[in-house]
């Protein structure tokens, strides 16, 4: 009798596949109506998908203690600076891309565009679903 544990590792093997074949959960959340303030019924699939990339664009990076520090975007460091366009060109899609990469719903950030009119900044992301094989473009007004 041996003191060690077994080193066979089927029961990992069969978790893993099942857990890699396994449906992906629902992605329910409440419909917030960003222009009105108001929360509204629930929503899912493409839908909550737009809705987090406004919201993750739109949510200072460790502003709210709600928030991890992964959730949001840190574009508001660059609004009022004296930077270069080259320094915007790399980081605003940097910045973008870190934002929407946090969730597991995106398989890829394909596309980061820009454009700034005034004190706005428009932000185009075209990302890859996990679930899907539309590619999701939402412009985003900061």
């Amino acid at each position: 009798m041996a003191f060690t544990p077994d080193n066979e590792t089927e029961f990992l093997d069969e978790a893993l596949a099942e857990e890699e074949s396994s449906t992906p959960l629902p992605s329910k959340t409440w419909a917030l109506d960003f222009e009105n303030g108001k929360i509204g019924s629930t929503i899912d699939g493409d839908k909550a998908l737009r809705q987090f990339i406004i919201k993750a664009i739109k949510t200072e990076r460790s502003r709210y203690v709600i928030y991890s520090d992964d959730y949001g975007c840190e574009l508001t460091e660059l609004v009022g600076g004296d930077y270069t366009p080259a320094l915007l060109d790399a980081e605003i899609p940097r910045m973008v891309t870190e934002a929407l990469s946090y969730d597991d719903r995106i398989d890829e950030v394909i596309e980061i565009t820009y454009r700034r009119d005034g004190d706005k900044l428009f932000i185009n992301a075209r990302v890859v679903p996990a679930a899907g094989d539309v590619v999701i473009t939402e412009e985003v007004e900061t």
